[in-house]
């Protein structure tokens, strides 16, 4: 299984085993990461699930599409490397992942 490391604002770092198919959010959920609140549950309709994907990552991961780049409008520390965890879907290729969190989703 593909291995998502989850980082903390505060530097922690949580490493799953995240099944293929299913999102980022939803590992972070299932697994009790702490800074990933997912009010809207994934559907791409908050961004409380915002992370920062580092500049190795990005083209794997891809470009956010209209939906997820207006929902990122909210997000207090969107830059240009933020996307939301609910609209990564892990795969073998994202094997290694790392993703960091804001100080605060609100």
């Amino acid at each position: 299984m593909p291995r998502v490391t989850y980082v903390e604002y505060n530097g922690r770092e949580h490493g799953i085993e995240l099944e293929a198919g299913l999102s980022v959010m939803q590992g972070a959920i299932e697994n009790n990461i702490p800074g990933i609140d997912a009010d809207c549950g994934g559907e791409c309709a908050c961004a409380t699930c915002h992370v920062f994907v580092p500049e190795e990552w990005l083209a794997k991961t891809g470009t956010p599409g209209e939906q997820e780049a207006s929902m990122l409008g909210f997000a207090a520390t969107a830059q240009p490397n933020s996307r939301l965890a609910c609209q990564i879907t892990m795969s073998e290729a994202l094997d290694g992942l790392v993703v960091h969190m804001p100080e605060a989703q609100h």
